[in-house]
């Protein structure tokens, strides 16, 4: 594989993806194999979002590959206001050998992996949360032991979430359904793309208002917080408009028997999900939580090892079936 960044799941192949989770498999079965893949190397993070996961996992998950990160927060860098994306770039490449971004505007990413000459890392935006469906998929592949043909039902707001969810069913061959009150669907031209790539691995997309209709017989139910980062001033007006897209009890009874509930967390309890769903044994949302370590361990390693990963351990198979 020979892309430099990991910035939208649009910009890999069903193959390229499946290789990440293979990878995120054996990382995670063999820690200590890779322990010092990353020697010597550096993780700038810049953090324009907090987080609790993203920090932690990123960290954690350098310093487990022999390397070190980097913590940058808004008052060391403020992008376009204290110092332009282009600069802060190119100062970067000379000191660090990655950097992994978390902030506001999908462009914000897409300038600095153009102008930076080491591998950048979408750590978030407003658009999408690669990573985040990176571990998404790898709980469903541990817990389900596969990924094509599992219906995949997300309630709530079509946000960045949204459209990575949608991008990775899409090259797994998933039938991602999502369900969203009217007005707050997920962009049209994520909706588009995803569409157009069911068509090369039998997944499909499907847009409903209706949260019984996506979730009736799902093997997944997924659900993220109403109001994101940033919509603050929209809680109580979404929370109004929201309200029938809550994962209780009932709503989740209408899933397969065996359906497992995810959160890409943190959960607002009695809002988006109530506590007798995240807090059941068909809840994987903490196991989820933790695999955003080891998928974000693979792709650091296939960016910034200097050699696919793979070539240091020529045997590496998939653990499980996520394709046709």
């Amino acid at each position: 594989m020979a892309r430099n960044d990991f910035v939208s799941l649009r910009d890999f192949s069903p193959a390229e993806v499946r290789h990440f989770l293979d990878i995120a498999c054996h990382v995670k079965a063999n820690p200590a194999a890779y322990s010092a893949a990353l020697k010597g190397k550096t993780l700038a993070m810049i953090f324009e979002k907090p987080s609790l996961r993203t920090r932690v996992t990123f960290d954690v998950g350098m310093e487990e590959l022999g390397g070190h990160s980097v913590y940058l927060s808004p008052a060391e860098i403020s992008l376009g206001k204290r110092e332009s994306v282009y600069d802060v770039a190119k100062n970067l490449e000379r000191m660090v050998h990655g950097i992994m971004i978390r902030t506001f505007a999908h462009e914000i990413v897409e300038q600095m992996a153009q102008w930076a000459r080491v591998p950048v890392i979408n750590g978030l935006t407003d658009f999408s949360h690669p990573c985040q469906a990176m571990a998404d998929y790898l709980t469903m592949l541990e817990i389900k032991g596969r990924i094509a043909g599992l219906k995949v039902a997300y309630v709530g707001d079509g946000n960045n979430v949204t459209h990575s969810l949608m991008f990775a069913g899409a090259h797994l061959g998933a039938h991602v359904w999502i369900a969203t009150p009217p007005g707050f669907e997920p962009n049209l031209d994520a909706t588009s793309w995803a569409r157009l790539c069911c068509g090369e691995t039998g997944g499909t997309v499907t847009l409903s208002h209706d949260p019984e209709l996506a979730v009736t017989g799902a093997d997944v139910v997924y659900t993220d917080v109403w109001a994101s980062m940033g919509q603050e001033a929209e809680i109580k007006h979404r929370a109004a408009i929201f309200r029938g897209y809550q994962v209780n009890g009932r709503l989740f009874s209408c899933a397969q028997p065996d359906a497992i509930f995810l959160h890409c967390l943190p959960a607002h309890r009695g809002d988006e999900v109530t506590d007798d769903v995240i807090d059941s044994p068909r809840s994987f949302v903490f196991q989820q939580a933790e695999n955003r370590l080891h998928a974000q361990k693979a792709i650091m390693l296939e960016l910034m090892a200097g050699k696919p990963a793979e070539a240091e351990h020529p045997a590496v198979e998939p653990a499980l079936e996520v394709g046709r």
